[in-house]
């Protein structure tokens, strides 16, 4: 077991590591970007890579205010399902109106990696073979596909 700092420090190491690993991966558009902050340019609309100590999760999460204009940009996403998924190469989890940690109603779309820890350095090839494909071919999705939401702005 590892005391709060422990644990803070090897999560700081992990992400600054997969970070360093990113840094040569030019977006989609030709650009460099912090993978691990993915910035999408629209409110409310984030790209989340989290592992602890079970498991690891890459997220499309919609934070919207009021549960109509979530479910609005929900809606947009599956009109989007099939490019995601041709983007991805799997299927992901939809859900509509569920909890975040803080106890806030969002959205989420998402795939997670089980049985693995950031905790266990052993597991960090594993967390980053898991992310870096994902994220890439987020990327690439959402440079094909953000101009509709703007147009929803």
């Amino acid at each position: 077991m590892y005391s709060k700092q422990e644990a803070a420090q090897l999560k700081k190491e992990f992400w600054t590591i997969f970070g360093q690993y990113m840094t040569p991966v030019l977006s989609a558009e030709g650009e460099r970007l912090s993978w691990v902050n993915y910035k999408t340019g629209e409110k409310n609309i984030f790209f989340r890579l989290h592992a602890d100590n079970k498991k690891a999760v890459i997220a499309i999460e919609l934070t919207h205010n009021g549960a109509g204009i979530q479910q609005l940009y929900f809606e947009q996403f599956l009109q989007l399902k099939k490019l995601l998924e041709d983007a991805v190469g799997e299927e992901w989890i939809w859900q509509l109106h569920t909890m975040d940690d803080c106890g806030k109603t969002i959205s989420r779309i998402y795939t997670e990696l089980q049985s693995v820890s950031i905790f266990t350095r052993e597991d960090w090839p594993k967390l980053i073979s898991f992310f870096k494909p994902r994220i890439v071919a987020l990327d690439e999705f959402w440079s094909n596909v953000k101009y509709a939401f703007e147009a929803m702005r």
